[in-house]
C-alpha cells in the first residue's frame, strides 16, 4: 500500500465535505470553496471526522492515483482552512514592486513595468518595495502565478539579480577574470 494514500486526512471543525458518486469532491471550509473531480475507480469514504482514499487493486496506474488523490484531497482541506502563500524576493539595483488596486506593478529594469492582476482566489500583498507574496486557498494556483512571476526576471548566476523564491539559493558562478 502507499504509504501516503493509506493515511487518513483528518477534516477539522468547520470543513464540509461532500463527495457525489462519480468521486466529484467540493471542499467548504471558512476561506472559501474548492471542488474537484477524481478518478472513478478510487473510493473516497468519510467516516466522521477522517476521510479515506482506497484503491481496487494494486495495478502501476492505480498506486500512482492512489497517493496523488489523497494528497490532492488534503490540499484542499489545507487550503480551505488555513490557505497557502508563496513569498517571492526581489534583488537588483532599480528593481521593485508597487501594489495598485487588485494589481501589482512590477519595475525589472525592462522598457514597460510588469503588471499583474488578481484574479482566480489567488491575491497580492506587498510589505515592502522588494518583497511580494502570493496568497491563496488553491495550491496550485499559488504556486502558478509565483512561477510565471519569477519567469519575468528569473535570477541571473553572475550577480543573483532577479526575482527569487524567499529561501531559494542562487548557484552563483565567477565571472571573467582580468590579467
Amino acid at each position: 500500500m502507499s504509504r501516503i494514500g493509506r493515511e487518513p486526512i483528518a477534516v477539522p471543525a468547520g470543513v464540509t465535505i461532500t463527495i457525489s458518486d462519480s468521486n466529484y469532491v467540493t471542499v467548504k471550509g471558512p476561506l472559501g470553496e474548492l471542488k474537484d473531480q477524481f478518478a472513478k475507480e478510487l473510493t473516497i469514504a468519510q467516516e466522521g471526522a477522517t476521510l479515506t482514499v482506497t484503491r481496487p487493486n494494486d495495478e502501476k496506474e492505480m498506486r500512482a492515483l492512489h497517493g496523488l488523490t489523497r494528497t490532492l484531497i488534503n490540499n484542499m482541506v489545507v487550503g480551505v482552512t488555513k490557505g497557502y502563500e508563496k513569498k517571492l524576493e526581489i534583488v537588483g539595483v532599480g528593481y521593485r514592486v508597487e501594489k495598485q488596486a487588485g494589481k501589482i506593478v512590477l519595475g525589472l529594469g525592462y522598457s514597460h513595468p510588469v503588471v499583474f492582476e488578481e484574479k482566480d482566489g489567488v491575491t497580492f500583498a506587498c510589505p515592502d518595495n522588494t518583497t511580494i507574496l502570493v496568497k491563496g486557498i488553491d495550491k496550485q494556483a499559488v504556486g502558478q502565478v509565483a512561477a510565471v512571476i519569477r519567469s519575468k526576471r528569473p535570477p541571473e548566476p553572475y550577480l543573483g539579480k532577479g526575482i527569487k523564491y524567499s529561501g531559494e539559493r542562487i548557484r552563483r558562478k565567477a565571472g571573467k577574470t582580468g590579467k
